[in-house]
């Protein structure tokens, strides 16, 4: 009745991601990146029979199937999304799916958990402090803002579409922020901004930046794994931008290395990370767990009426893989879904030697199937499974810090580079690593920052593409 309609078997960073399961059909091979969503040609693609084939899949697969609305009415809404957001409501109201549960485009999700493909600046931003600065988290280094001189640390201080309409950044509202930083027509933008040094000093700039197609590098070609020496021992470095495609190979080279190297610590710094592939964790917890071949890594559960599904994912074989005697693992609370997913998998085998270092994580143990109407390019991410550790650990919807056996407090410092020593984070990561102490302990509630953090905001468009729900705050 509804057309094409195949069921892919995802979980999702703060809104989307995608994995695979044996014997359901997944996604297939992934297309390039469209300059535009391709124009519907069924009759099937009218609002009405959209919201039709929504209800039924939600009705159907929705891990909460009690907290639909069934009063909803679809006359009431002349969106789609606005219609599934009024279903799951009940939902919503209970943090349950918080914005989890929402409609997309197949060709550009594809692209994007095949090689990273989006536009724009390539720079996640975050105001920072009182005063609302808003300061550059990271920026990538094969994306236009790097190119311009825009890196980690960099403060935007006004932004236009001409050097003459430019407006200081305290005094845009959301709307006019979000068509400053992220024109949805490519068309360049004239950025004010100052960069910091520790010992060089601040330096101000005016440029003229244009949007740009990119790939995200998962693994940073500057930062992306190091190795830490000192009298304790060596100690792997990774920081994770996203979990796609790509990070496996990638992830895999580094535990080479660092295996050859000696490694045996490893810290895990998934700090902006928002999730993605479920295939990808996996690869991840593999590497880590050297010896563990074929014990339970981890558990999906769906609703009682789709049982049948559920699935247990065992620790596989990979000819790197590390036994490593502690793990720290580096987040904030952009950090969630596959990134918690990590955290929450590997508490049974470290136990005490594991800890949370940073501020609590965002708090989503859920997932997503995805289900795909193909003539319209919809696909629509619906919560449908539960993640379980060995333990029978779930529900983490108050983040992860009240799960962790350790926790350490501490700010995400924005002057200085990211896999630094100098960084706090990394610090404080490598100090547990060498004495196992650590203070204060992360007390803060899901979503918040923990204590001596400075108060955060990550600015988002209204409706964010698959790249800016996976990686929160890039513009």
């Amino acid at each position: 009745m509804f057309g094409a309609l195949a069921m892919v078997l995802a979980v999702t960073g703060c809104g989307g991601g995608s994995g695979e399961s044996n014997g359901t059909p997944v996604v297939v091979s992934p297309s390039p990146t469209p300059s535009s969503s391709p124009t519907p040609t069924s009759s099937n693609c009218s609002l009405s029979a959209r919201q039709d084939w929504a209800r039924s899949v939600l009705s159907e697969w929705y891990l909460f199937p009690d907290l639909i609305d069934s009063d909803v009415r679809k006359s009431d809404y002349n969106d789609l999304q606005s219609y599934i957001d009024a279903l799951v409501a009940p939902a919503y109201q209970q943090e349950k799916d918080r914005g989890w549960t929402y409609l997309t485009s197949i060709e550009e999700e594809e692209a994007y958990y095949s090689s990273g493909s989006t536009q724009g600046f390539g720079m996640l931003l975050v105001f920072e402090d009182s005063i609302n600065r808003l300061r550059v988290r990271e920026a990538f280094e094969n994306a236009p803002a790097f190119a311009a001189g825009i890196d980690r640390g960099t403060e935007i201080l006004a932004a236009g579409r001409t050097a003459e309409s430019m407006k200081l950044i305290a005094d845009m509202n959301n709307d006019e922020l979000i068509d400053a930083l992220l024109p949805d027509d490519g068309s360049s933008r004239v950025i004010r901004f100052m960069t910091r040094e520790p010992v060089a000093g601040e330096y101000t700039f005016q440029k003229t930046i244009t949007p740009a197609d990119y790939n995200i590098e998962p693994l940073s070609p500057r930062y992306g794994y190091r190795v830490f020496s000192d009298r304790f021992g060596k100690t792997g470095y990774i920081h994770l931008r996203s979990f796609i495609g790509p990070a496996e190979d990638s992830l895999r080279e580094a535990f080479r290395d660092m295996g050859e190297q000696g490694v045996d610590r490893i810290m895990i710094d998934v700090r902006y990370n928002g999730g993605g592939l479920v295939r990808t964790a996996n690869i991840l917890a593999d590497l880590m767990n050297k010896g563990r071949e074929g014990q339970l890594w981890s558990r999906l559960e769906l609703r009682n009426s789709k049982s049948a599904n559920n699935e247990d994912f065992l620790f596989g074989v990979e000819a790197h893989a590390l036994s490593p005697d502690k793990i720290a693992f580096i987040a904030t609370d952009s950090s969630a879904s596959a990134s918690e997913l990590i955290m929450n998998g590997q508490i049974p085998y470290s136990g005490g030697d594991t800890v949370l270092v940073g501020t609590n994580t965002y708090g989503k143990p859920v997932g997503q199937y995805a289900f795909d109407l193909e003539a319209c390019d919809d696909r629509l991410r619906v919560v449908t499974f539960r993640t379980v550790n060995a333990d029978g650990n779930a529900d983490y919807f108050g983040g992860m810090a009240s799960a962790m056996p350790n926790t350490c407090a501490a700010r995400d410092n924005l002057d200085y580079p990211l896999g630094s020593l100098l960084e706090t984070l990394v610090l404080d990561a490598q100090a547990w690593l060498n004495y196992g102490t650590c203070y204060p302990p992360i007390t803060a509630t899901a979503g918040t920052q923990a204590t001596r953090s400075v108060r955060r905001k990550v600015p988002m468009p209204k409706q964010p593409n698959i790249a800016q729900i996976e990686t929160p705050g890039l513009f």
